[in-house]
């Protein structure tokens, strides 16, 4: 997204208010296939490949974000996205599944061995640490509304879990490394959930306006909803960095309130929210560069089968359709944080009320490649990599990973998205 995203995070640590500073760009890429199949590095080669030789891209996309560390269907095998990130040289933004479990015992294991095979090869890519994703929103009144068997963990799990990382990694060569955790915009804002805002050094927020029905949803508005969740994110942040680990627009798919799915709505959605608000402004990891998740009743992906050529044209307009009356206006996000600092200046006098974002499916990996069944309860119905494409799916299959289902995280969100939005 920003234009030249991963190297600068670093050469600038602070992005104050309305500066433009160089952010990561990526994708999310979950730990399976659609048919649920493990993916292997040569599946994450042709990710990472084509992610960097988008046509018409506004920057390099060579940032990825991942739900886990573990090989899916392995218990500690480290995941083959490392090997074909070091060949590749794409930054990392490690995941950590947390939901549904009392260790990341294994998650811990299979980071170790990678670091151990690969030493500063691997730990120079990796950008920042992700303690869990979307785990707060499960267990939400929301989320067990719409899923009563859903999987997540409370503060002081979150908690619990970024302490021992940091303890596991202290005297390693990640140790620098900023430690965030990822869940939706209402999450964030729930004061019950402070806590977690206090132990972390950055927040990731996962937003899909295409999913807050009963909220005039259209295309068009979709600029202001997204606006109105991001910057109510940023103002719960207290001055800590909000990264957008999740956002984008489905090409195809059923109608979602007054959202229809299409690629002449996916490509405005790019233009009114990635060009906007986002790229070239805060580190952003759109949802996303190829279909995974096959419990998705929505697709994402901007290409097919891993073309270079997009589905729509991701050069960036020079005007928007957007009203500059909303605080996206002040400026785009709080900044960053990076290995120098993890500490970084609040970009933005978000004073309007949350929009409901779209959450990666809030069960599972948020953040799926399909990314059609997310609902959540934040506002942040997103499409659920659950097991396929997140942490979920390996979570199921790794002892002591503790991850629901892959399809639950996906019809998990569906419901979600509908009560979701009623929030508001």
């Amino acid at each position: 997204m920003r234009v030249s995203t991963t190297s600068a995070l670093a050469a600038g640590a602070f992005a104050t208010l309305g500066a433009a500073a160089e952010n990561y760009l990526g994708f999310n890429s979950g730990a399976t296939k659609p048919d649920n199949s493990a993916k292997f590095k040569e599946d994450f080669l042709a990710e990472f490949t084509t992610a960097q030789g988008l046509e018409g891209a506004p920057g390099k996309f060579d940032a990825v974000r991942l739900y886990t560390n573990v090989q899916a269907y392995s218990t500690n095998d480290p995941i083959q996205a490392f090997d074909a990130a070091v060949e590749t040289k794409t930054k990392i933004l490690l995941g950590v599944w947390t939901s549904g479990t009392d260790s990341i015992d294994n998650e811990v294991t299979a980071l170790k061995s990678a670091l151990s095979k690969y030493g500063k090869k691997l730990s120079d890519l990796i950008i920042g640490v992700s303690i869990g994703s979307e785990d707060l929103y499960r267990i939400s009144v929301t989320g067990l509304k719409n899923d009563p068997e859903g999987v997540g963990a409370g503060p002081d799990v979150i908690i619990k879990f970024i302490k021992e990382f940091k303890a596991e990694f202290a005297d390693s060569t990640i140790s620098d490394v900023p430690i965030g955790h990822v869940d939706t915009w209402d999450s964030w804002t729930n004061g019950t959930n402070k806590a977690v805002i206090d132990a972390v050094d950055w927040i990731g927020v996962d937003e899909y306006p295409y999913y807050e029905s009963g909220k005039d949803n259209t295309i068009k508005n979709s600029g202001t909803l997204f606006d109105k969740a991001y910057d109510a994110t940023i103002a719960a942040a207290g001055g800590k960095p909000v990264w957008v680990t999740e956002t984008g627009y489905p090409y195809t798919g059923i109608k979602w309130g007054d959202a229809v799915a299409s690629v002449d709505n996916a490509e405005y959605y790019w233009q009114e929210v990635g060009c906007r608000r986002l790229f070239n402004k805060t580190p952003t990891f759109w949802y996303n560069l190829r279909d995974s998740n096959g419990a998705n009743k929505q697709s994402f992906a901007i290409t097919n089968n891993l073309s270079t050529t997009p589905r729509f044209n991701l050069t960036c307009p020079d005007t928007f359709d957007t009203p500059s009356s909303t605080s996206s206006s002040a400026g785009t996000s709080t900044g960053t944080a990076t290995k120098q600092t993890s500490t970084a200046t609040s970009g933005s006098d978000a004073s309007s009320t949350g929009v409901v974002s779209p959450t990666s499916s809030a069960g599972a990996g948020s953040g799926s490649d399909s990314g059609s069944t997310s609902s959540s309860a934040s506002g942040s119905n997103t499409p659920t990599e659950t097991g396929a494409e997140g942490g979920a799916a390996t979570q199921s299959v790794v002892p002591g990973s503790g991850a629901s289902s892959l399809t639950m995280g996906a019809t998990f969100l569906v419901a979600v998205f509908g009560a979701v939005f009623a929030f508001f």
